[in-house]
């Protein structure tokens, strides 16, 4: 018998500016074609930036 799939996985909000991965966050991976987008705090730079997601390589 096959296992399912997990309908939740974790991906990676990398900053626009830096290119920095600052942080990891839960996704709904089933049935969801967004891309998450959010303005987040970035250390390196002191300020808020917008933060997309991407996948750890």
């Amino acid at each position: 018998m096959a296992k399912a799939q997990p309908s939740r996985g974790f991906v990676w909000l990398q900053c626009t500016e830096t290119g920095d991965l600052n942080y990891r966050v839960q996704k709904r991976i089933k049935g969801n074609p967004y891309k998450i987008e959010v303005q987040k705090y970035c250390p390196r730079l002191r300020k808020h930036t917008l933060h997309k997601e991407s996948k750890k390589k």
